[in-house]
């Protein structure tokens, strides 16, 4: 994770979020991968972004409650008014010896779409591109 940068997002899975088999819910993951990937985007469109697709999502392990899920995300290309970011998600947890293990749960690539208040396509500058090395 060191080339992701701090985590754009941190967070403890709680028991109202998980599945009927124990484990926290894919869909509550993928809300927190979009709301990481949302901050990394808004870094290039300050006023609003949306999602406009998410790829490549794969859940590689579980994830238990009471473990801190971290949600690291980084540009990785801009377009005219698009912006693609690239979510891994990292849970810590103890091991049986209580010390903190860190693992790879998810990852994900998500686009989302600069756009003004109504919700309008809206062009990313220049100077932010220029700015963030695009």
């Amino acid at each position: 994770m060191k080339d992701m940068g701090e985590p754009k997002l941190k967070i403890v899975a709680m028991p109202k979020d998980t599945n009927s088999a124990g484990n926290i819910f894919g869909g509550w993951i993928l809300s927190q991968i979009d709301s990481a990937g949302a901050i990394a985007a808004r870094e290039l469109s300050p006023e609003r972004v949306v999602t406009i697709s998410m790829e490549q999502v794969v859940f590689k392990q579980p994830v238990f409650v009471g473990d801190v899920i971290s949600c690291y995300a980084k540009v990785v290309k801009v377009g005219t008014t698009s912006i693609k970011v690239q979510v891994e998600v990292v849970a810590q947890r103890s091991d049986e010896f209580g010390c903190p293990i860190f693992i790879n749960v998810t990852s994900a690539t998500v686009t989302y779409v600069s756009v003004d208040a109504r919700g309008n396509k809206k062009p990313i500058r220049e100077d932010l591109k220029r700015t963030h090395g695009f």
